[in-house]
């Protein structure tokens, strides 16, 4: 088309040149000079054109907003529902087709619409929670048997194991319920309740059994033998009778105005208070693991980790006699409250009787792990032992028979002291308890709980109602046993409290030994420090003190025993020496 416009331009132009007026000279059509006034035409000729017919050229592009406009006037409530399969009803209009294709493609076309894999994870989480969440409501809702044998039955007829490696009780009726609620889910239903059924069966046949075998009954208690029997009838009595004398002595030093009972425990604690170190002498070649006066003072036994005991004599401490039978390692020695005997217990799981020339006597032998401490019931007729096999023993000490083997620590049973009347023991251990015991019944009347570490040593106060105790937790606690509470915590030491003893005439000061290589003395009356034992090069592991109170002899695991003295002992010496 645009080739035909330029050709009629050049035609009419060649007119124009070949016609001339009349009367004028022709010129021809190549001569350039009659061509100049033509030249300036050529430019508005060309485009003039041009310009109208490009105009319409252009496609106009489809628009793509113009079938969403009838979208907005649409009401959202005229829009198909969901099927109840989840699938989208047919359109029974072309335009709501069209409608829909178009929105189809502009949500595939958009790149903002798709889900990402960690919106596809977070959505599968949420699903699985969901689905732990109502299998949990589910099971809570399932009545589960509380009685553990009920619930292992249970599982035997679900055909699952009946305990799992560590599993607990309350563990195994958790997975029986989550077993019984998945079964549930799962449209099991039958199969629950013939389980259900076959239990009520077994039910109702044991209780059958039982009234046909109702004529049978147990014993809920573990029976002893008969010399137990006799053991407390005759522990009741003495103790009674002690009981009584100690109640008339204290009563007789209340009303008695010529009884002044605070002077008496100021010139108690002014004696202890003088304690001075009177002798030190190497006691054997291993370090000592315990020591014992006699009942009247006259003799000091001690015992070694090399398996040997010794008795000494006091107060100069010269050696007497040599105890030797234990294959193991000594742990403790105590002397009888009303003979010359003593005993010994050691690692090698026994405890053994010997008299003072050093005969043994009587070996006591039944526990299962080694021995820790040892001490005499005050009638002299009983023994207890303390063992690392969880329990207390009592032995009767003429035949060596065992009267009593008692359990109650969940973990190792340390120290042991008998009341001074006679009626209750005393154990702890290391499950950092204290228990008091009746021996005239058997039954566990105190637990005293605050020790926060194993409870190593403990001793009942001659007044009859204070119990001191001391443990790794560098405490010594008091205890009133008629409030059955803590009665006051002495921060003693700067180690573990190996031993504790009161003083045993009065029970005016308290005494403890400790691992930072000290004994210290307290005061009964408001528990303040009185004196500080110090000389000691190594652990102290045992003490005693002496009747009358003016000695308190120590043994540690330097090998030493160290003996001290009051000094209104140390006077009196002088002047018998005058």
């Amino acid at each position: 088309m645009e080739v035909d416009e330029e050709t009629s331009v050049s035609a009419s132009l060649a007119e124009l040149s070949t016609t001339v007026p009349d009367g004028q000279t022709a010129v021809p059509a190549t001569d350039p000079i009659p061509l100049q006034p033509a030249l300036p035409i050529i430019p508005p000729v060309i485009p003039t054109p041009i310009v109208p017919t490009i105009a319409p050229v252009p496609v106009i592009p489809p628009s793509i907003p113009r079938p969403l406009a009838p979208l907005p006037p649409r009401p959202p409530a005229l829009r198909p529902p969901l099927a109840q399969n989840g699938e989208v009803k047919a359109s029974d209009s072309d335009s709501d087709r069209e409608d829909a294709g178009t929105l189809r493609t502009v949500k595939g076309s958009a790149p903002a619409y798709e889900i990402s894999e960690e919106s596809r994870l977070a959505k599968e989480r949420q699903e699985r929670l969901m689905q732990e969440f109502l299998m949990k409501r589910r099971a809570a809702a399932l009545a589960v048997p509380t009685n553990d044998m009920a619930v292992r039955a249970r599982l035997r007829r679900l055909g699952e194991p009946m305990t799992l490696f560590g599993e607990r009780e309350m563990e195994r009726r958790d997975r029986l319920r989550m077993l019984m609620a998945k079964l549930d889910s799962e449209g099991q239903l039958e199969r629950l309740m013939k389980i259900h059924e076959e239990e009520e069966a077994a039910a109702s046949a044991a209780l059958t059994e039982g009234v046909e075998d109702e004529s049978i009954q147990y014993p809920f208690y573990t029976e002893g033998p008969k010399s137990l029997l006799d053991a407390r009838v005759e522990i009741a009595k003495y103790s009674i009778v002690r009981a009584a004398m100690r109640l008339q002595r204290a009563r007789r030093k209340k009303d008695d105005p010529d009884e002044d009972l605070d002077a008496e425990i100021n010139w108690a604690l002014e004696q202890a208070g003088s304690l001075e170190l009177d002798c030190s002498e190497i006691g054997d070649d291993r370090p000592l693991s315990g020591c014992s006066f006699s009942q009247n003072g006259q003799m000091l036994a001690t015992c070694s980790l090399s398996g040997i005991a010794k008795i000494w004599s006091m107060p100069q401490v010269r050696k007497i006699s040599t105890l030797k039978g234990h294959t193991e390692r000594t742990t403790d020695v105590t002397f009888s409250p009303i003979h010359n005997q003593l005993a010994t217990a050691s690692a090698d799981r026994t405890a053994r009787l010997w008299n003072t020339e050093g005969t043994l006597l009587k070996t006591y032998e039944g526990h299962l792990d080694r021995l820790a401490r040892i001490a005499f019931h005050p009638s002299g007729k009983y023994l207890g032992t303390t063992s690392f096999d969880k329990t207390w023993r009592l032995w009767d000490v003429e035949t060596g028979e065992e009267l009593l083997l008692q359990e109650g620590h969940s973990r190792s049973v340390y120290g042991l002291s008998f009341h001074h009347d006679g009626s209750l023991a005393a154990s702890c251990g290391l499950d950092a308890l204290a228990r008091v015991w009746d021996l005239r019944s058997g039954r566990s009347i105190l637990a005293l709980e605050g020790h926060v570490k194993p409870v190593l040593g403990i001793n009942f106060s001659p007044n009859g109602y204070h119990l001191a105790t001391g443990g790794e937790d560098n405490t010594c606690r008091i205890w009133d046993l008629r409030k059955k509470k803590s009665l006051y915590t002495i921060p003693a030491h700067g180690n573990l409290v190996s031993q504790v003893k009161f003083e045993p005439q009065e029970g005016y000061f308290l005494v403890t030994a400790s691992y930072d290589m000290t004994a210290k003395v307290w005061s009964s009356k408001d528990f303040k420090p009185v004196k500080t034992l110090s000389g000691h090069e190594a652990k102290v592991t045992s003490l005693d003190v002496v009747g009358d109170g003016q000695h308190v002899a120590t043994v540690s695991h330097d090998r030493t025993i160290k003996l001290w003295s009051s000094r209104s002992r140390e006077k009196e010496k002088a002047m018998e020496v005058d």
